[in-house]
């Protein structure tokens, strides 16, 4: 599904992360964000970041925030963290892991002021439902390291699994459901991700939704 990177310039060359790319914490650690960023800032952090295309963007527009890039894939993320040290930008850090591991084990409680999700994988045949990311488990665990008042921000072209994402929000304790996705409630986004371009230029229709923490 993905789009290819682009090919590299010599068959030895690696990307280059230096002070980019994060260590995934130590089994029992917790990530020190205010460490991290060398200061106290808000956090927002994107699941999926890819080519980080989303994330320099909106880095680059708000030099208040700090933003954390978690992605899976090691070539999308390596490329990513090289884009963000070319790009000199000093509020971004990726970290190769996966999502739902890293918020259980590696964030503290109330640590984090926003949550991006755009296009996650949507799994659609019914015996890998269960591999969807956005399942009330993880819900409870994005509920968790929220600041109150923190937000989820998610967008799909799956429709069946957009009514999932609705059913897990609206049902977890403490998330509530925010109705005007396209208010400035999704913080004034205005970029893009390579998905969105992609499929919007293929007449998709897009699904969003916003989730604030509340108590």
């Amino acid at each position: 599904m993905r789009s290819g990177l682009p090919k590299r310039r010599s068959r030895n060359r690696r990307w280059d992360t230096t002070g980019a790319l994060l260590d995934e914490p130590a089994a029992g650690r917790l990530l020190d964000l205010a460490a991290v960023f060398g200061n106290a800032r808000p956090v927002e952090i994107e699941i999926g970041s890819g080519k980080g295309t989303f994330l320099l963007a909106r880095a680059a527009a708000r030099p208040e925030l700090n933003f954390l890039g978690v992605e899976y894939a090691r070539a999308y993320c390596h490329y990513a963290a090289d884009r963000v040290r070319r790009a000199g930008l000093p509020n971004v850090r990726l970290l190769q892991a996966e999502a739902g591991h890293f918020f259980r084990t590696a964030l503290a409680s109330g640590t984090v002021w926003r949550v991006h999700i755009y296009f996650p994988d949507p799994w659609p045949k019914r015996r890998h439902y269960h591999r969807r990311l956005i399942q009330p488990a993880f819900a409870a665990e994005l509920r968790r390291t929220l600041k109150p008042g923190g937000q989820l921000i998610c967008t799909t072209d799956h429709l069946a699994y957009f009514l999932q994402i609705r059913r897990v929000v609206q049902a977890t304790k403490g998330l509530g459901r925010i109705l005007s996705p396209r208010s400035a409630c999704f913080g004034g986004r205005s970029v893009i991700t390579n998905f969105e371009r992609k499929y919007a230029a293929q007449g998709r229709v897009f699904y969003s939704i916003a989730g604030l923490r509340y108590i």
